[in-house]
């Protein structure tokens, strides 16, 4: 069978202060987390370390 070079299926494994739960029960990742991820998904995350706010005209 042959090696899957696609990088899919990679998932990095989630630490401790990688996340917390709210509330209302939703995981709320961590500006340690997205830092650990490498790059900004432009979802207007709440502690997103790249500065993106949703909705900003840049």
């Amino acid at each position: 069978m042959a090696e899957d070079m696609s990088g899919f299926g990679k998932r990095n494994q989630l630490e401790e202060g990688d996340f917390y739960t709210s509330e209302d029960g939703y995981i709320v990742f961590t500006e340690q987390y997205h830092l650990k991820r490498g790059y900004c998904c432009k979802s207007g995350c709440k502690h997103c370390p790249y500065g993106f706010k949703k909705g900003r005209v840049e």
